[in-house]
């Protein structure tokens, strides 16, 4: 067991479940434009109002006919018209009072244009030959072939999305295939995001030896844009009590969720942790997870607190296995399961039994059995492999070191971490 695998900490389970059992997702909802719903979440499920296709058309460029009228090869039709997508045949423009096919008859038609009364198959144009005004089989023809019936997409008054569904580009289009407009979601969450630590450096500022740039709260504000939430950069806070107060304060009044790096670990001066109890109520502290066991999740005035730690790494993996489940839980979206896989270990991986380990790792198929590889240094400090990895190699808690051969729990990185 490593030096920071106390007994007692809160597993990761336990730790997403407390926070999962105090979180109440938002209730205000709002309707905005399909243009700007891009990763949005539903209010309100959405049902088809009508069938896609709406009605039946063809699968090919062909000609509509009976099948009944081709039993055999060689047999001639009469071609009394066409069909185009968007200018279906029309009978009564073409035959007077008719409103199908009669025998021996066919309608040249299109991809995508509507089937002719009367018709229930579509020959390609690659099986008939074809004259002036008549059509010769070349092929026999089965019911239904090359025909899409409607609704086959999507059927009238079928569930489309569910409640709760964060709103991709594909099911924009999907939406507008149905004509939709305007959709209704739940509100953007606020979060605020602030950095402390005398040690922090401002980007663009000139550079000092004893210090560090913050690269944590540009990656957060980065990372937390694809969760499509409004965001308060509250800027770099020094260790000192009453200005941290104040910042604590003046977030809190804005936000549903206050996200804090720094000052969370021991052997740091314990501001948060003071002020945190005074505005709040800190639920838990520690998780038995590495890199991140300084990681506190509690209440901050009517809202959310959640202080990662100061190490880069630390940050994002905290960030993204801790904080954004609990946040799109907020936002008012359906749990959705991270895609794990198996994986063979093609390096020794070290680890001591305690905590639960996510480290970097480099996913790969080698002849359709995937494979892992590190991505570089563990340290929690090393932020350039993170970069570099597709991929988390879960190691249970109770797990020891990996060797060569074995197999592993993988996460691939999804939206939220890249």
């Amino acid at each position: 067991m490593d030096c920071c695998s106390q007994p007692g900490l809160l597993s990761v389970h336990d730790a997403l479940l407390r926070m999962h059992q105090q979180l109440t997702p938002v209730q205000e909802a709002e309707w905005v434009e399909l243009a700007f719903a891009l990763d949005r979440v539903l209010a309100e499920s959405v049902l088809a109002s009508i069938n896609v296709p709406a009605g039946d058309n063809s699968a090919m460029d062909g000609y509509a006919l009976r099948t009944g009228d081709a039993q055999t090869e060689g047999a001639v039709f009469d071609v009394i018209g066409q069909s185009l997508a968007g200018h279906p045949f029309r009978f009564t423009e073409q035959e007077g009072v008719q409103s199908a096919l009669g025998k021996m008859q066919v309608v040249r038609i299109m991809t995508g244009a509507m089937i002719p009364g009367g018709a229930d198959a579509v020959v390609m144009q690659e099986n008939v030959t074809r004259t002036a005004q008549t059509l010769h089989l070349n092929k026999l023809v089965v019911q239904g072939e090359n025909i899409r019936r409607a609704g086959d997409d999507i059927k009238k008054g079928s569930e489309v999305l569910s409640k709760g569904h964060r709103i991709s580009a594909l099911d924009i289009g999907l939406l507008a295939s149905l004509g939709i407009a305007r959709i209704k979601v739940w509100r953007k969450l606020r979060i605020a995001v602030l950095s402390t630590g005398d040690e922090l450096l401002s980007l663009g500022s000139t550079h000092d030896e004893d210090k560090i740039y913050d690269s944590n709260r540009p990656l957060l504000c980065a990372l937390l844009q694809r969760l499509n939430v409004e965001i308060k950069d509250i800027g770099i806070i020094a260790d000192d009590l009453l200005g941290l107060r104040a910042a604590f304060m003046r977030a809190a009044q804005w936000a549903d969720v206050v996200i804090s790096t720094g000052g969370v670990s021991v052997g740091d001066a314990d501001y948060t942790k003071t002020i945190l109890e005074e505005l709040g109520q800190i639920d838990f502290w520690k998780v038995a997870m590495k890199p991140g066991k300084p990681f506190a999740f509690g209440r901050l005035g009517a809202g959310w607190f959640f202080g990662l730690p100061g190490n880069p790494v630390s940050t994002a993996v905290t960030y993204h296995q801790l904080v954004v489940p609990a946040v799109r839980y907020l936002a008012g979206e359906k749990s959705v399961e991270s895609v794990q896989l198996n994986a063979i270990a093609k390096q020794s991986f070290k680890k001591h039994p305690g905590r639960m380990d996510f480290q970097r790792g480099v996913l790969a198929s080698e002849q359709g059995v995937n494979t892992v590889v590190s991505a570089g240094s563990q340290s929690s400090g090393v932020l350039s492999s993170m970069a570099k990895a597709n991929c988390y190699i879960r190691l249970e808690a109770e797990r020891g070191t990996v060797l060569p051969g074995e197999t592993v729990t993988v996460i691939p990185f999804d939206s939220f971490i890249r």
